[in-house]
């Protein structure tokens, strides 16, 4: 596995290479202080299938950097670390296609199941975005002790919505998820609208948050 850390600070690339190392013997790290370097280390080094990017960067925001690296590396996986813990913009990296949102004051600990997590195929949200209290949800996502634990079936969830299911939780867009699957893009639409529908969510980041708050262990799909 071969891993990009694009942060400004040593200390943080540093720690970080550590908890990657701790995880994954023999786990390549490439490192960035800013937005162009990483561009330009991706650009060069195809075979890199995880970043690992702050949003506060010198010479760019990190949020158009991670739109960049999703438009144009799609099977990239991109976690977002970051000292802000805002609601609205763990929100805002998880529709831009981010697969996990980690704070920097996490503990290490949980910044390696984090990292686990990602690195089996799922998406992390930050505990304190699952429990959020009503009056910062969506409205159309009900606070999880409102929400019976039900599994997929019973919610009328095929095994083909789950494998979709599973690439979205990757952050893949429509088009990664036709390839991946061999679907055709009206198929894989149809899948997505009767996925949100099921949930009783209007979009792919308020799935992500309820799939994370339900628990259901998804589909293991080879990263498209």
């Amino acid at each position: 596995m071969k891993t990009l850390i694009v942060d400004d600070h040593a200390l943080i690339r540093d720690a970080l290479q550590g908890v990657l190392k701790k995880i994954k013997r023999g786990v390549i790290v490439r490192e960035a202080s800013d937005s162009r370097q990483a561009m330009e280390i991706v650009a060069n080094e195809p075979d890199i299938g995880l970043v690992l990017l702050d949003i506060n960067l010198p010479d760019r925001d990190g949020f158009l950097t991670l739109a960049e690296l999703r438009e144009r590396y799609p099977a990239i996986a991109v976690v977002v670390l970051s000292a802000i813990q805002e609601r609205d913009k763990v929100v805002k990296a998880l529709d831009l296609g981010a697969v996990g949102y980690i704070p920097k004051s996490a503990r290490r600990e949980v910044m390696m199941q984090a990292l686990k997590l990602v690195l089996a195929g799922g998406v992390y949200v930050p505990p304190e975005i699952l429990a959020r209290d009503q009056l910062s949800r969506p409205a159309s996502l009900p606070k999880s002790d409102d929400r019976p634990i039900v599994s997929p079936p019973e919610l009328g969830l095929s095994e083909r919505q789950l494998e979709v299911l599973a690439l979205l939780m990757q952050g893949k867009n429509n088009k990664v998820i036709c390839r991946a699957l061999n679907l055709a893009e009206p198929t894989v639409k149809n899948h997505v609208t009767a996925i949100l529908r099921a949930l009783k969510v209007s979009n792919r980041t308020e799935a992500v948050i309820a799939v994370s708050e339900l628990g259901w262990r998804l589909p293991a799909i080879p990263k498209a």
